[in-house]
């Protein structure tokens, strides 16, 4: 599985999805942004170890962390996060619910 992270921290916020106990993986940046000043990182999932129903809790709030820097700042920090399934699903976690992310991380 593979998320996407686009906004000025997202190698900040990379950083502390991978540190979500229960998720191993990677990520590389990469440097096709649209905005100049953006950054972009592609994390690599290559395991979630404890179910996925705690690890989709964790994803939501974590989402939600980054969702509320955007709705209070002119500068947001994080701009858009996508998880791509092994099987080519999307999901963009701006308004995924626990349920919608659990469903793709059994894909």
């Amino acid at each position: 599985m593979q998320i996407e992270i686009q906004g000025r921290d997202a190698v900040k916020a990379t950083g502390e999805l991978l540190a979500i106990e229960g998720l191993q993986g990677s990520y590389e940046i990469i440097d096709e942004t649209e905005k100049e000043g953006t950054l972009a990182t592609i994390a690599t999932i290559v395991g979630i170890i404890g179910g996925t129903i705690t690890i989709s809790e964790k994803l939501y709030k974590w989402s939600q962390k980054y969702q509320k820097s955007l709705s209070g700042s002119t500068d947001p920090k994080i701009e858009k996060v996508l998880i791509v399934s092994p099987s080519g699903k999307r999901l963009l976690l701006k308004d995924a619910t626990v349920e919608q992310i659990q469903e793709i991380l059994k894909n």
